[in-house]
């Protein structure tokens, strides 16, 4: 990566110009400048519903932070660009900085984008607060001492609290199990960690099938076949595209629904796509950091469920949330940080240390910054009901963990942290 990294920042005119725009705030900027803040999102391609829930969650971030006077009393303004290849991506943040001059960088849903722009974010000197992308390869920290860079929770988190809620419920009700993950690192990890979390509580189980799924791939039924010859009494499942409801319409048809423990950790990036007439009750379902209809959001995460039903006719996944805690905690740090130096306008370093240690109140619950720039966040899971007015499954017996509870601790080994970890069963 290190030589195409340095070929693209020598292509807009070197690290040295990067800094200028992205790096120190002047102190006497006059502050009824606007506040830009620049959006790396997806818009097209499997993840582009996560992007579009990012984008409209900042956007709705952004006007009511501006009808309340902005952020530290200047206003804001996004500029938005796209999330594709991270060659592309590489280039369109160099533009964020040198062309748009924004004062802060957020989005990014990819880990593989993630892991390529995180040395480019250090390079350029620029505030970077990612929404869902880690710098991990596979389970393993890259980039462990970050300056500039702020990243999303670890991507196992959502898996270990699964794995928790698996034991807690059904301990004893399964032995052999299956799993149907889309072929990348993500799905590869996330399997691995809920084996080695029954492992670590010695669940008797034998695995009979791992199924890898290509990614966007919308035709399941080599997949629901082989599940079906088999018949495990446990599915564990990270699919989270559109062919999540493909495979469950074709489970249902199969009858492989009907008398199997489901365990699909990240089936709420499709929510409102998970119909009641292919999807049964109680499965364990997984929303993220956010999850519409928790009666426990606070009143923000309210506000923002019901302005957007009624504005998109449609309900915010956790990518909404994760979008809206980047730019709270932005705007958390800033204003921290100048009342910090007495109402003058704080430097770049100055937000960079506020951000350390802040918490904010995000849609899904209370969030913070670790000293590693990486985030603590509220999750949220339960088991699926009919029980309500749509004609998608909603949560009943809803549950919520914090992170700190469910990722490795700053330089820790994932799997040697699993073996000792003092979870919460």
């Amino acid at each position: 990566m290190s030589i195409t990294r340095r070929k693209l920042l020598q292509s807009v005119g070197a690290v040295g110009a990067l800094s200028v725009s992205g790096g120190v705030f002047s102190p006497a900027i006059a502050q009824n400048k606007p506040l830009r803040i620049g959006i790396l999102a997806p818009r097209s391609g499997v993840a582009a519903s996560f992007g579009e829930n990012g984008i409209r969650a900042v956007q709705w971030a952004a006007s009511r932070f501006n009808a309340q006077g902005g952020i530290a009393g200047r206003k804001v303004e996004l500029v938005v660009e796209e999330e594709s290849s991270p060659k592309d991506t590489i280039e369109r943040f160099s533009k964020l900085l040198q062309q748009d001059k924004v004062d802060c960088v957020q989005g990014i849903v990819s880990t593989g984008v993630g892991l390529a722009l995180g040395p480019v974010v250090e390079e350029a000197r620029a505030l970077t607060i990612y929404w869902d992308g880690t710098t991990q390869n596979g389970v393993d920290e890259t980039m462990p001492h970050p300056h500039y860079l702020f990243r999303s929770t670890d991507n196992e988190c959502e898996t270990i609290m699964a794995s928790l809620l698996t034991i807690e419920r059904w301990k004893g009700q399964f032995v052999t199990i299956a799993g149907i993950n889309p072929d990348y690192s993500y799905g590869r990890n996330a399997m691995a960690a809920f084996i080695a979390m029954l492992k670590r509580f010695n669940i008797d189980h034998k695995v009979m099938t791992e199924q890898w799924a290509k990614v966007g791939g919308m035709d399941m039924t080599s997949y629901v076949a082989a599940l079906q010859a088999l018949k495990p009494d446990l599915i564990f499942s990270t699919l989270m595209f559109a062919d999540l409801p493909v495979f469950m319409k074709q489970a249902h048809a199969a009858g492989l629904t009907k008398d199997t423990k489901l365990v699909f950790v990240t089936a709420g990036y499709q929510h409102t796509l998970m119909k009641k007439e292919f999807t049964p009750e109680g499965i364990l379902l997984g929303h993220n950091t956010f999850y519409f209809n928790n009666p426990d959001n606070p009143s923000v995460g309210k506000d923002f469920a019901a302005d957007y039903a009624r504005m998109y006719k449609d309900y915010p996944t956790s990518e909404a949330e994760r979008a809206y805690f980047a730019i709270a905690s932005y705007k958390g740090a800033v204003e921290k940080a100048m009342k910090a130096k007495g109402g003058k306008w704080p430097s770049q370093d100055d937000v960079i240390e506020a951000m350390v240690g802040l918490e904010v109140e995000s849609l899904g619950g209370k969030g913070s910054w670790r000293e590693d720039h990486i985030a603590d966040q509220t999750f949220i899971q339960g088991f699926t009901t009919h029980k309500n007015s749509y004609d998608f499954v909603t949560l009943d017996g809803l549950e919520t963990m914090y992170s700190a509870d469910l990722q490795k601790p700053p330089g820790a080994n994932f799997w040697e942290w699993i073996k000792t970890a003092q979870f919460k069963v």
